[in-house]
Parts: C-alpha cells; sequence; structure tokens
C-alpha cells in the first residue's frame, strides 16, 4: 500500500448527505475481486446517464476537478452496505482523502485499509473546506497527516484527530498484509522450531 504523509491535491466539493456505498459503487459492479478498474464507475449512477453519456454537471466530469484527489462531502459519508468496493473505487479514481463531518464506521475503517484517509471534522469547518473546493482547479488544499491539519488553499487551517495505529498503518503504507509482514521474522522462527519439534506435522 502506498504511504500517506502530505497531499497536496484538487479538492472536490460534494455537498450531499448521507451517500451510500451504492451510491459510490452500484451493486452490479460488485462481481470482481481486483481492485483495480473500478475508477471509470465510481459514482456511476451520478456520473453517466442511461446511455453511458457524461452528465456534465457532475462535479467529478467537471474538467477542473477530473484530477481530484479529495473530496469535501456532507454528512454520513460511506453509509449503507459494508462493501469494500466502495474504497476500492475512490481508490482506483484517486481519492486519497475525504473530509465529512460523519462516515459510517465500516466505510472509515475500510478506508484505512485501502491506503484513503477519511477525516472528520465539525460542520463549520466542513463548510470552510467545502467553499474552497468551490473554486476550482486553481484551490489546492494541503492534508498533512504528520501535523494532522487541512489547509486551505488562502492557509486556513483546521486540525484533525485520528487513531494514532491507523496514523501509523496509512504512514508506513501498511495494509493487513503489510501488517503480518512486519513479523516474517519471527513467524519464520516459529515455523523452523516447529519443524524440528514436530517434524511429522
Amino acid at each position: 500500500m502506498e504511504k500517506f504523509e502530505k497531499l497536496t491535491g484538487i479538492a472536490a466539493p460534494m455537498p450531499l448527505v448521507n451517500i451510500d456505498t451504492d451510491m459510490i459503487i452500484p451493486k452490479q459492479f460488485l462481481k470482481t475481486i481486483k481492485r483495480s478498474g473500478l475508477g471509470v464507475n465510481l459514482f456511476d449512477e451520478m456520473r453517466y446517464d442511461r446511455e453511458g453519456n457524461e452528465i456534465p454537471d457532475f462535479v467529478l466530469n467537471q474538467p477542473q476537478y477530473r484530477e481530484a484527489q479529495i473530496l469535501v462531502a456532507g454528512d454520513n459519508f460511506g453509509c449503507g452496505s459494508s462493501r469494500e468496493h466502495a474504497p476500492w473505487a475512490l481508490a482506483d479514481f484517486g481519492i486519497k482523502a475525504v473530509i465529512s463531518t460523519s462516515f459510517a464506521d465500516i466505510f472509515y475503517n475500510n478506508c484505512f485499509k485501502n491506503g484513503i484517509l477519511p477525516i472528520v471534522l465539525p460542520q463549520d469547518a466542513v463548510d470552510v473546506l467545502m467553499k474552497d473546493a468551490e473554486k476550482g482547479s486553481n484551490a489546492r488544499m494541503i492534508v498533512d497527516l504528520e501535523e494532522q491539519t487541512v489547509t486551505t488553499s488562502d492557509g486556513e487551517s483546521f486540525s484533525f484527530e485520528v487513531d494514532s495505529f491507523q496514523k501509523h498503518c496509512l504512514l508506513n503504507g501498511l495494509d493487513d498484509i503489510g501488517l503480518t509482514l512486519e513479523k516474517k521474522a519471527s513467524i519464520d522462527a516459529y515455523e523452523a522450531k516447529l519443524a524440528q519439534e514436530r517434524p511429522w506435522v
């Protein structure tokens, strides 16, 4: 998993509340077990019409937001079913951080496991960030995980809280497999010892 330290990027404003996982990645795209290739279908039913043409008004179809790496969203982002494909789709599109006043618990934890930083801030801070995001591609936010701050294009900064273990994992690019591999030497030593003590196993 890629390390997350400090991100300077375009933020896309999505002020809708209760954006659920089916809106993020509709159920017909859940057949794959690959983490790649889902970005094109991110927010599929909002991005495309029934003929598959882009809907120009949708934020991620607008030229200034096609390279967005940050989403500033309404309350209760990621609610609904607990599909891990939702953060897969966000990550594959290029989203590295999502800012909201609240997240559904399972989605929130799935983000960390897939290299995305979900940031919880009070409504007044999200309002400022939403307005900054509306400036388009000329307004780049800075998300600093080490310092736990989000800074607007005008230099206004907001501090956020994050679990120390989840922070450690993101800073070091460690998913569940990576965490296990950190113990590889101990695992190998145990297996070697077991092979000597119980060769019939």
